[in-house]
């Protein structure tokens, strides 16, 4: 079975989107979405410094559109999944997910992040919080530290990683007393996200949600909250709502990928961060981070390697699917 993942915020870099505007289609395709969003994503891709996308509000709208502008170029149908039996995001990354299993379409899912972002940026506002990445450690004592300094494990990554998250003297109060064998960095996010310090931005989507229109996700679509595939597509909204405020459980989603047979992972861009999870976690899986347009070729080849067998996996119950 051949997996699409979708990065979240922090993967971006300036300049990434560059070679893609080479490709056909795919800048008149960026420039589509920026009009939905009101937000230049071709000038934010290409010439726009480290500090400006680090800005929630757009950095979250230029995660997502990047996924989407890709897909046509590497599926060369962006209406279809064919070939792809599973698809899952990290984080903002659920929402490209989401947009690709067809559970929203690429407009409704552009505003939603729009508005997912600007409305978390406001809550960072409210306090100075961030977010660090622990890096090894026993995983008891590390999240045992992190209760003790007050913050939230916000994501939970597999792999030796968990992130921690909440106001700037708790994460300094961290990297001064870190767990045990373990290394704190700091994340370029402006913000504690998937903590109660996000509340606020939920009750904001929850409004935006209730106008949208969704469908069943085309594929297996997982989800960031226990790993579970989703089958509706107005519960799959809403646990994108709720996502913003709750931790990411991304070992779930790539022990959910292990069960249902993942055999060959690709990362969209802006790429790289997944797979390497994805290299540690998921011994045996083949991975392909799509970072340029160079990348298409190998790409596809493991799309036509892995689709063979989607449909026998398909098939096969998982103790983490939701028939919701």
């Amino acid at each position: 079975m051949l997996a699409i993942v979708c990065p979240g915020q922090g993967s971006q870099s300036p300049g990434f989107l560059t070679p893609w505007l080479e490709v056909d289609g795919v800048r008149d395709q960026l420039v589509r979405l920026s009009e939905a969003t009101g937000i230049d994503l071709v000038a934010h891709g290409t010439t726009s410094d480290a500090e400006t996308i680090k800005d929630t509000a757009i950095a979250q709208p230029l995660i997502v559109g990047a996924g989407l502008i890709s897909l046509p170029p590497l599926l060369g149908d962006a209406t279809t999944m064919n070939g792809v039996g599973l698809v899952a995001g990290h984080s903002v990354g659920e929402i490209t997910a989401s947009a690709a299993a067809g559970v929203l379409d690429a407009g409704d899912a552009v505003v939603f992040v729009r508005e997912r972002g600007r409305a978390m940026a406001t809550a960072s506002a409210a306090t100075p919080t961030g977010m660090a990445a622990v890096l090894g450690g026993d995983p008891d004592d590390v999240l045992a530290t992190l209760e003790r300094h007050g913050l939230t494990p916000a994501n939970v990554n597999g792999a030796g990683q968990t992130v921690a998250a909440g106001t700037l003297e708790q994460l300094e109060a961290l990297k001064a007393d870190p767990p045990a064998k373990a290394r704190v960095i700091p994340l370029q996010v402006a913000g504690a996200f998937h903590t109660h310090h996000m509340a606020p931005a939920v009750s904001v989507l929850e409004e935006l949600a209730g106008t949208m229109q969704t469908e069943a996700p085309s594929v297996t679509l997982l989800s960031n909250a226990d790993g579970r595939a989703v089958s509706d597509g107005r519960e799959a909204l809403d646990r994108l709502v709720r996502q913003v405020s709750n931790p990411v459980r991304w070992d779930l989603c790539m022990e959910t990928m292990l069960e249902l047979g993942v055999s060959g992972l690709i990362e969209l861009p802006p790429a790289g961060t997944l797979v390497g999870l994805a290299k540690r976690a998921m011994k045996g899986v083949e991975t392909l981070a799509l970072k340029t347009p160079d990348d298409l070729e190998a790409a596809q080849r493991m799309i036509s390697a892995h689709a063979g067998t989607a449909a026998a996996h398909a098939a096969t119950p998982s103790t983490r699917v939701d028939d919701e």
